[in-house]
């Protein structure tokens, strides 16, 4: 698949829709963004990926950006200095270019933005906290924002930690980081494009508002269900495990099927494996 392919905007009723999102690849050299994997890229174990439809739903839920290149950094508790694949000596780490591009970025700018290249990698002011670059600009349809987090599902570094962030991409036409807190001073950590390193799930700005998250419900005892909530429970949990022929996946087969009708009914059945 092309990244044209991967990029190309919907068509309905023979009229092109904005797409939710559109990556821009500003670096040159960076993995193109990739849709988000079902099997988490193929690190989920086997009876998870096919029978646990809600966990290989959220590990599809959005794209992939990957590190622009091979680099390691080793922080001694306050500072932080950094190497790449292919350099000659480690260096103190404030704020760095990607390699060659400050001239590349140059040559391409018009001549007022020429010098504002977005840096690839920044120390921030709290100890131990890097800023990094995607090598992506991504906007998004009026209304929508990115959420920014680690890569759901995907085995993780105990080395460092990632922030979670929302960006208002509609209105933000920036570059696309991520904020990564180290946890290891006594050996050099490696980032590598081989695996993601963050991923992006599109967001309506009216789910995170607080006009719709100062509303919920709740209730506070068991003896508070209703009869319909104990009808939906004996579906849901009773029937299946009453049924000695069951068999495992029941709800991953019924949200695929729903899915495939694009019906928006919920299915009944465990979400589990």
């Amino acid at each position: 698949m092309t990244t044209e392919t991967l990029y190309r905007p919907v068509e309905s009723n023979a009229a092109r829709e904005i797409p939710i999102v559109t990556f821009r690849r500003v670096i040159p050299q960076c993995r193109p963004v990739m849709r988000a994997d079902r099997s988490a890229m193929g690190t989920l174990p086997t009876r998870a990926f096919r029978y646990c439809e809600a966990v290989t739903t959220a590990s599809a839920f959005g794209w992939y950006l990957f590190p622009p290149l091979e680099f390691t950094v080793q922080w001694d508790g306050t500072d932080v200095i950094w190497t790449y694949e292919g350099a000659e000596a480690w260096y103190p780490l404030t704020s760095a270019q990607f390699p060659g591009f400050a001239g590349y970025f140059d040559g391409l700018a018009p001549p007022e933005m020429q010098g504002f290249s977005p840096p690839f990698l920044s120390a921030l002011p709290e100890p131990g906290v890097l800023q990094v670059w995607t090598g992506h600009i991504a906007t998004t349809r009026p209304g929508w924002s990115l959420l920014v987090r680690p890569p759901a599902n995907l085995p993780r570094s105990q080395c460092y930690e990632l922030f979670e962030g929302i960006v208002e991409t509609d209105r933000w036409f920036g570059p696309l980081f991520i904020n990564v807190r180290l946890t290891r001073t006594e050996f050099p950590i490696r980032f590598g494009p081989e695996m993601p390193l963050v991923q992006v799930q599109p967001v309506p700005r009216s789910v995170y508002a607080e006009e719709t998250l100062g509303k919920f419900g709740y209730v506070d005892d068991l003896a508070g269900l209703t009869p319909d909530d104990w009808e939906r429970y004996r579906a849901t949990v009773v029937k299946p495990n009453l049924d000695p022929h069951r068999r495992p996946g029941q709800y991953a087969v019924a949200a695929r099927k729903r899915q495939s009708r694009g019906e928006g009914a919920p299915p009944e059945g465990d979400p589990g494996a």
